[in-house]
């Protein structure tokens, strides 16, 4: 079976040992996922689990999935672990987390200093730099965004804007008048 390369190797950057993909693993461990076969295979069916459809796992864990509640992981530590560096490199992870971002559904603050703690700020960073293409004014994205700055571009691209945004059609027109993020 041939090894999937990491987001990290894409990248052309180093990456840590990460506290987050240990504790991510054990809660693999406690609350298993019927097919998941890797840890992002579990993280997929986490976020589908908490309402974020933009991407679905082929065979998805279904209805007998128990995810762990929100006390046990909080919905920053899902984002940032979708998003690690030595996860293997899949961006449909990356469009996960920014349709949880576009719903608003984490605190900026404890974002932030997940972004931080894992050292995954270039990703994050560059998600913001796409998501503010489609919705300029969006508040959570336009933090982010701000907050972010600083961080340089990855060498690679990681994900079109265009997988993060749907056309908004106007008369049923084909071309789209303008775009909006995946809530």
């Amino acid at each position: 079976m041939e090894i999937e390369p990491i987001l990290a190797q894409r990248l052309g950057l180093t990456w840590h040992v990460s506290p987050l993909r240990r504790k991510l693993q054990k809660l693999s461990e406690d609350y298993p996922s019927p097919g998941a076969e890797s840890l992002e295979d579990w993280l997929v069916d986490v976020a589908n689990a908490r309402g974020a459809r933009i991407v679905e796992r082929p065979g998805g864990a279904g209805r007998e999935f128990c995810a762990p509640s929100l006390e046990m992981l909080s919905q920053e530590a899902l984002v940032v672990g979708l998003l690690l560096l030595d996860s293997r490199d899949r961006p449909q992870m990356l469009r996960l987390a920014a349709q949880l971002i576009s719903r608003q559904a984490v605190a900026l603050r404890p974002l932030l200093l997940r972004i931080a703690r894992e050292r995954v700020g270039i990703v994050a960073a560059e998600l913001s730099r796409q998501a503010i293409r489609a919705e300029p004014d969006h508040p959570l994205w336009k933090e982010l965004h701000t907050s972010l700055r600083r961080q340089p571009a990855p060498r690679s691209p990681i994900l079109h804007w265009t997988r993060l945004a749907e056309p908004v059609m106007k008369g049923g027109r084909v071309n789209a008048e303008s775009w909006k993020l995946v809530r």
